[in-house]
């Protein structure tokens, strides 16, 4: 169920998401509920160890739970040493 959240964001921060959603092709709720769930799923001591670059990347894609990432990693690595 979802249900309907009032923001208060400068107009500025707000014009730049709505590009930046609809270059990634998703709505900006979209990245809104992606963001904060990802917030509150991870432990506040793991995302403190995380450089605050890499933090602000938190729900910025999905990734496929199918997605197996040591396969990929050896593709890239095979492809770059070939």
């Amino acid at each position: 169920m979802t249900t309907k959240l009032t923001l208060s964001i400068e107009k500025s921060v707000i014009r730049k998401a709505k590009d930046y959603a609809l270059k990634s092709g998703r709505s900006l709720s979209d990245l809104i509920q992606s963001y904060l769930e990802n917030l509150t799923s991870n432990s506040e001591t793991d995302m403190e160890k995380m450089p605050p670059d890499l933090q602000k990347l938190f729900g910025v894609t999905k990734i496929p739970t199918s997605l197996d990432h040591k396969k990929e990693i050896r593709k890239i690595l095979s492809s770059k040493h070939s």
